[in-house]
């Protein structure tokens, strides 16, 4: 993930959330897999603490959502 992130970030720029606008102005998002497993926890406080984690990003760090999701 950290690869891809720099290499589309190279002549662009970073967003939220693990968006960046690479040099030709295309928009992508690059989060990891766990991402999605965490933000769909039965557990609604679980999920919420990763959101408002992921919600301070540009690119999503897997540690800190980790960190959220454990409470933290």
């Amino acid at each position: 993930m950290d690869e891809l992130w720099q290499k589309f970030l190279q002549g662009g720029r970073p967003n939220r959330c693990g968006w960046l606008q690479d040099k030709y102005g295309l928009s992508w998002q690059i989060i990891p897999s766990a991402l999605g497993k965490m933000l769909g926890d039965k557990d609604p406080q679980k999920a919420n603490r990763v959101m408002q984690a992921m919600l301070q990003m540009d690119k999503i760090d897997v540690k800190r959502l980790q960190q959220a999701y454990d409470g933290k």
